[in-house]
């Protein structure tokens, strides 16, 4: 995957966190970000990689992401591991 539509995918898992007033506070909760934070940081791809990150911890979040998007259940991975910084470390 390129990293512009990486970063479209991402931008949307944003847009439905923030969509999800039950979710939006507890990813506002989980990473300290406040709603600003949310605006500034948007196009910055370490805020993305988060959000990707948060959204992927519950199958269920990434199912209904997906669903609601048209996206087979891997895309938010595979969006994570394409932006800058995003690879997954293995330590085994």
């Amino acid at each position: 995957m390129k990293q512009e539509s990486a970063e479209t995918i991402a931008l949307q898992a944003l847009a439905f966190l923030i969509g999800d007033d039950d979710l939006r506070d507890v990813f506002m909760g989980a990473t300290g970000a406040s709603a600003e934070d949310m605006r500034i940081r948007a196009g910055d791809p370490e805020f993305l990689i988060s959000v990707l990150d948060f959204l992927m911890m519950d199958d269920a979040w990434v199912v209904r992401f997906c669903d609601a998007n048209g996206f087979d259940y891997t895309t938010p991975q595979t969006a994570r591991q394409s932006l800058p910084g995003g690879a997954q470390v293995h330590w085994t």
